[in-house]
């Protein structure tokens, strides 16, 4: 177990997906931190009236509106920028899709399947892959959009139990659709199928739309106990062990995907 770990932790190392994916991260988050600053500053409106983005008329408007960054922090602000909407979760499924499928595609798979007969090792070596790499994606992208803000002074930083708390659960729930992921990898051994799912299921596509159809006959409230549904409103600030139950969810999912991806590996042929 601890050898298989080992070479993933090595594998995903040397991996170029994933200094590619966490560089877009990165710089979608830039991009995001910028466009705040610009719309919802006064120093970065000014910036964008001399950019002819809006008329003297509209910037006086807003000016009148006020900003939103008024009710926010850095980390309501972390959160808008890609944790609520799916964007971190898509990415990441799109990593982990990639680094599974691989091993079917280069034919690894039966090199390692030769040295571990016990094929659940495979799936937990995969998850702790997995959430290894969600942890340093995680810090990496709050650093940074600390960093920004930093830079262009727009929020008040949150309490650092706060911060704390969130990234935690975060970290669970974000690694739970991992396990999702390699899963549909593992039932399907098609790279193509994997991204879009990590597509699909990160954003929530087909969460929402199934919620919608669910909603018509008053049978929705299954859509609470979804990853994305508590990734996107799972609580910023703790309040009360009510609000533990999103940690008894992410392990819930974690044990059923990685439960039912080993079954699955050992029902198919290598």
């Amino acid at each position: 177990m601890f050898n298989l770990l080992r070479m993933d932790l090595y594998r995903i190392k040397r991996s170029q997906s994933v200094y590619i994916s966490l560089a877009i991260l990165l710089i979608l988050s830039a991009l995001g931190c910028w466009l705040v600053w610009l719309m919802e500053t006064s120093e970065g409106r000014q910036v964008a009236l001399k950019l002819g983005m809006f008329q003297l008329e509209e910037l006086a408007e807003l000016e009148a509106e006020g900003s939103v960054l008024e009710e926010m922090d850095l980390l309501e602000m972390f959160r808008d920028l890609g944790m609520d909407g799916g964007l971190y979760c898509s990415i990441l499924g799109i990593v982990i899709t990639l680094f599974v499928c691989m091993d079917f595609q280069s034919g690894f798979m039966k090199n390692i399947m030769a040295s571990h007969r016990n094929r659940s090792t495979y799936v937990i070596s995969k998850l702790l892959t997995a959430g290894i790499v969600n942890f340093f994606y995680i810090l990496i992208s709050f650093g940074f959009c600390l960093l920004m803000n930093l830079l262009f002074h727009m929020v008040p930083f949150t309490s650092w139990n706060n911060v704390l708390f969130y990234l935690a659960w975060a970290w669970l729930i974000s690694t739970a659709f991992t396990s999702l992921i390699i899963a549909i990898c593992i039932f399907t051994r098609n790279t193509a199928l994997g991204v879009l799912s990590a597509i699909l299921l990160g954003s929530g596509a087909i969460v929402s739309f199934l919620s919608y159809l669910t909603n018509l006959f008053h049978l929705g409230q299954w859509a609470n106990y979804t990853l994305y549904f508590n990734m996107t409103y799972g609580p910023s600030t703790y309040s009360g062990t009510g609000d533990l139950k999103i940690f008894v969810i992410g392990l819930a999912f974690t044990a059923l995907y990685t439960a039912a991806a080993s079954i699955g590996l050992t029902k198919q042929d290598i």
